[in-house]
């Protein structure tokens, strides 16, 4: 971190407040406390935000893989921002192989985030900003360390080829229409699909509502020979 914005953070009163004498356990009771953003620096007067703060706060603890994975792997809405602190935090002091290995599988988490600029707050996701560490050169008023591109890592046989959570994309295009829905209306398993059963609908078969019909017309005397 620049020293400006390590001066502004030292000079917070969050800092000063929350972040004394913390150790790498109490830094998950301050996230779920205090932190609802993902940020820098914000306002007029360049408040450092919670996140910051803490983000400054492991610089100084250092903790290991194990703890954080520990961060990386807590789950659901309540522990988002802990692991948004722990991917920031891994793109600021690991290598380029860990960053990649650490990060990647973050790739799949949809969990909204709050991000909070100098002019206002938006929605982001985490897949969203994990990708942005991943490519961006400055995050949440820092400026990251240039990180080689997967593919030369992968051209220098420091990381394997990552496999898309879709599978293999190109048996996937190769394959035939037919193969994948049946190539008659169907399904694929023999069944014919009703119009909007992609989306949980269902249409009701005409000969099923044919004997509804005749059922209601039988109830109320009407029924034709």
């Amino acid at each position: 971190m620049e020293k400006p914005v390590r001066e502004r953070i030292v000079d917070s009163y969050f800092w000063k407040d929350q972040c004394f004498a913390v150790n790498e356990a109490d830094i998950i009771d301050r996230v779920v406390e205090h932190v609802k953003f993902v940020g820098g620096t914000y306002g007029d007067s360049q408040k450092p935000s919670p996140f910051l703060c803490l983000a400054f706060k492991l610089l100084q603890l250092g903790p290991t893989d194990d703890v954080l994975q520990e961060y990386l792997e807590y789950g659901g809405e309540k522990f988002k921002y802990l692991r948004a602190l722990a991917v920031f935090y891994v793109r600021l002091t690991r290598k380029a192989t860990d960053v990649y290995l650490f990060l990647e599988p973050f790739l799949e988490d949809k969990r909204k985030l709050v991000m909070r600029t100098r002019t206002g707050k938006r929605l982001t996701f985490m897949d969203e900003f994990v990708d942005s560490l991943l490519t961006k050169e400055r995050m949440c008023s820092t400026t990251l360390w240039k990180m080689p591109s997967r593919a030369q890592l992968e051209d220098e046989e420091k990381l394997d080829p990552r496999i898309s959570p879709l599978g293999d994309i190109e048996n996937l295009l190769d394959s035939e229409p037919e193969e994948i829905d049946g190539g008659d209306g169907s399904d694929g398993n023999g069944r014919n699909r009703s119009p909007g059963s992609e989306f949980g609908e269902v249409t009701p078969d005409p000969e099923e509502m044919d004997i509804d019909k005749e059922d209601k017309q039988r109830e109320n005397g009407t029924a034709t020979p």
